[in-house]
């Protein structure tokens, strides 16, 4: 043993400390270092850039709804019915995504109410596999517009995701005429049918649920899109404006209504239910 390590040894050095690897996040958008606990008190909202962060199914129900909601049953699918694989098979993909997620697919939907008005709310999880539209969000989707029937109240639907579910192929892009229906199903029932646009959605449900509601709201820089920048850029061989695709830019150009902040989301889907039922009332 050297000297150099009798000394060290001998030295009243306290022991390190070991540090929670989820004590601090850091922000996408200013990099700027958080509390996570500060972070998540600001409903995932950065406070100083005020980037809104993704958040999942669960998060998002409990942030909007009132306490004593009920989760609807999620629907039951045949599941891998294409005997789909790429680099991995489909059903690993299921359930590496469910092992990571409390939810068995990437819509769950539940009945309560938002400051006291009744509501069916469906919240689309980026978190499973990217929010990707496949024949149990098509069905999830439906039940919970039949809920909102069945309950006579508005059925606010949250959407995030990168689109259609590839490894269920066309089954995957029937799921956009069969929503379409179920939202006429509403219309004709006359009850409001409200969409919340989060960060990110695009493809095939930007083409179909997503933009149909009676009232367009999105939270602050929500990307919002059918094809990507890059692809659109290259087919029309045209530089896209600034802040093309975000919240923002389509609220300026009439395509949605409002942007609206989470911290004042859950007030502003009451106050909106409350006007429109009022109406449907008269």
């Amino acid at each position: 043993m050297s000297w150099l390590t009798r000394v060290r040894n001998s030295l009243p050095f306290s022991p390190k400390r070991d540090t929670p690897d989820n004590l601090w996040i850091k922000c996408p958008s200013c990099s700027e270092m958080l509390f996570t606990k500060e972070y998540e008190e600001n409903l995932s909202v950065c406070p100083r850039c005020d980037h809104h962060g993704r958040i999942g199914a669960g998060e998002r129900l409990a942030q909007l709804l009132d306490a004593g909601f009920e989760i609807l049953p999620a629907p039951k699918v045949r599941e891998d019915p294409l005997k789909f694989r790429d680099t991995k098979r489909y059903t690993d993909r299921l359930k590496a995504a469910r092992a990571a997620n409390p939810e068995p697919d990437a819509l769950t939907a539940a009945v309560g109410k938002i400051d006291g008005h009744k509501a069916v709310v469906g919240v689309q999880d980026f978190g499973f596999m990217g929010g990707s539209m496949g024949m149990a969000v098509g069905d999830a989707f439906i039940a919970a517009t039949e809920a909102a029937i069945a309950n006579k109240c508005p059925f606010v639907a949250v959407t995030a995701a990168g689109g259609a579910r590839m490894q269920e192929g066309i089954l995957s892009l029937m799921q956009m005429p069969r929503t379409t229906v179920a939202i006429n199903r509403m219309r004709a029932a006359g009850l409001p049918y409200i969409v919340v646009l989060t960060d990110p959605t695009t493809g095939g449900v930007t083409a179909s649920y997503a933009m149909l509601g009676d009232i367009q709201i999105a939270e602050p820089g929500a990307l919002i899109g059918f094809a990507g920048q890059r692809v659109i850029q290259d087919t029309i061989r045209e530089k896209l404006p600034e802040g093309f695709q975000r919240a923002e830019y389509l609220h300026a150009h009439g395509m949605i209504d409002m942007v609206v902040s989470r911290h004042m989301l859950k007030a502003t889907l009451a106050r909106t239910i409350g006007y429109l039922m009022a109406a449907q009332a008269a």
